[in-house]
């Protein structure tokens, strides 16, 4: 028996058959886009919109983008993240998301040597880890074929 799959981080993503987005919040206003979500106000100082929160809507980001730099990640990053052991280095890509033109972290699905600034690549859903409970996923970052 499989155990049921679940976010690691509860609201920051969804998958469903449109595919693996993003979730934050966007202004009403003045259309600027927040990733991780923003439930305060908006931050920018050229909105002309109300300053109570009222502005912002969830918003699901485009799946797509450009890899605008990437890193090896050596080290094992302290709890709570939860890493297999022994510690497996990861590739970190900064996505600039094609519609939104902001830039977004997250692990890849390849190393660094399959990596490329330039590199077209879309958003996907990846175990980070497994318990007795369910399976924890993320979101990460898949090269376009």
């Amino acid at each position: 028996m499989s155990t049921p799959r679940r976010p690691a981080i509860e609201g920051w993503f969804r998958t469903d058959d449109g595919g693996t987005r993003l979730l934050g919040t966007r202004c009403s206003s003045c259309g600027t886009p927040y990733f991780p979500r923003n439930e305060l106000a908006c931050r920018n100082p050229g909105c002309t919109g109300p300053k109570d929160g009222s502005e912002l809507q969830e918003y699901a980001f485009s799946s797509r983008g450009t890899v605008w730099s990437y890193a090896d990640a050596r080290y094992q990053p302290p709890p709570p993240y939860v890493s297999p052991e022994p510690f497996v280095p990861y590739a970190i890509a900064a996505v600039e998301l094609t519609e939104e033109r902001i830039v977004v972290l997250g692990q890849a699905t390849v190393g660094v040597e399959d990596l490329e600034v330039g590199m077209p690549v879309e958003l996907t859903e990846d175990t980070l880890y497994e318990d007795d409970e369910a399976t924890y996923t993320v979101w990460k970052w898949r090269p376009v074929q």
